[in-house]
């Protein structure tokens, strides 16, 4: 009874943290208290959206089927995401013509990756090239679509849709940062796949868009380039090297079955090298990020990929550990630092940004989509 009244909380917590903090136009901040959080990012809205898609369906029909807070947040959403593609349209064609022709797009010309919540371009000194956000959009768009049954698409979604997958099929061979924001000048596998389900996604879309082509290709050199020695997903092209974020190749991108046997391999190692003792997954062991603490995201995103594989016990069991993990608010943070892979960098973090993310919008909504998955 005890833990069913925390779930209970914390669900609601959840929710109240996502719609409270959201701005009038549809933006979400990542965190509402961390100043370089106080964004909103393709990325991090995107899994908040689809949290509160399938959230909706739950309030929704409670209510004899009738548009929830949820799906009206989520819809606002998506509709920011669509006004910020749009109005960059010469831009982002000026990028496509140049990647098509093989050259390196000017970054005065991509897509940024974080914008301030009334929609204007956020400060230069930030790696804003990240081709997973756009991606990713396209996939929870595609998710609201289908659940809410929401036809016909608006006449600016539709173009934001067409130009953002011109874009990632344009741009999928030009490195970028990952979801990290490191390493900006590699090719990383998660961001392939990221790619490969919002052109998926874009094909649902639209139904006119074609990219079996693109695709196969995105499939191919990712079998080709992106394995380690030991037959695992690798993190980035040429590293035999894992990462967690990794787990979205599967969940939600889909790029792999979460019972193929590379995926399988591939979490069977990130459970080894980043599943820390005391709970919580690191992002990769390179990592000093805040000293390189275990995430309560990640934990969130390893029990997604549980309940996908159909072993709900071990969904379960993380989902209980993230709950212990709330503050005396109900917030869940970013991430904590209780195991860490680099200690000596935690007081300079600290020092530099202030206390961990808390609230972490994205990890609230991935208790809420991992709630979903196993109640």
């Amino acid at each position: 009874m005890i833990a069913d009244t925390r779930t209970n909380r914390l669900r609601e917590t959840s929710l109240r943290v996502i719609l409270d903090n959201q701005a009038e136009n549809g933006a979400f901040p990542a965190c509402p208290n961390m100043p370089d959080y106080r964004f909103s990012w393709f990325r991090d809205g995107a899994y908040i959206a689809h949290a509160l898609t399938l959230d909706g369906e739950y309030i929704s029909e409670r209510r004899g089927w009738s548009m929830g807070a949820q799906w009206e947040s989520a819809f606002r959403f998506h509709n920011w995401c669509a006004a910020r593609i749009n109005e960059r349209a010469e831009r982002l064609e000026r990028a496509i013509a140049v990647a098509t022709s093989g050259g390196t797009p000017d970054l005065s010309d991509v897509l940024n990756a974080r914008y301030g919540l009334e929609g204007l371009e956020g400060p230069d000194d930030w790696p804003e090239f990240q081709l997973d956000g756009p991606g990713t959009w396209l996939w929870s768009l595609a998710e609201y679509v289908a659940r809410v049954g929401f036809t016909p698409l608006p006449v600016v979604w539709e173009s934001a849709i067409v130009l953002t997958a011109r874009y990632l099929a344009a741009m999928w061979r030009v490195p970028c940062y990952d979801c990290w924001e490191e390493r900006g000048t590699e090719i990383h596998t998660s961001t392939l796949a990221a790619i490969h389900a919002g052109l998926t996604a874009a094909e649902k879309l639209v139904p006119e868009l074609d990219f079996t082509g693109v695709k196969a290709d995105i499939r191919a050199f990712v079998l080709e380039r992106c394995l380690t020695p030991g037959g695992e997903l690798a993190k980035s092209v040429g590293l035999d090297m894992v990462d967690a974020n990794l787990i979205m190749t599967a969940v939600p991108h889909g790029m792999f079955a979460p019972d193929d046997p590379i995926m399988v391999r591939t979490v069977e190692r990130i459970e080894r090298e980043l599943h820390a003792k005391s709970g919580g997954v690191h992002r990769h062991l390179a990592d000093v990020y805040y000293g390189g603490g275990a995430w309560v995201l990640l934990s969130l995103h390893l029990a997604w990929y549980y309940a996908e594989r159909g072993d709900r016990d071990r969904a379960k069991a993380l989902l209980q550990w993230v709950e212990t993990q709330a503050d005396a608010d109900g917030h869940l943070p970013e991430q904590v630092n209780s195991s860490m892979l680099a200690p000596d960098h935690y007081e300079p973090w600290v020092a530099q940004r202030g206390p961990i993310a808390c609230p972490l919008l994205w990890t609230h909504a991935e208790y809420l989509i991992v709630q979903h998955l196993t109640s």
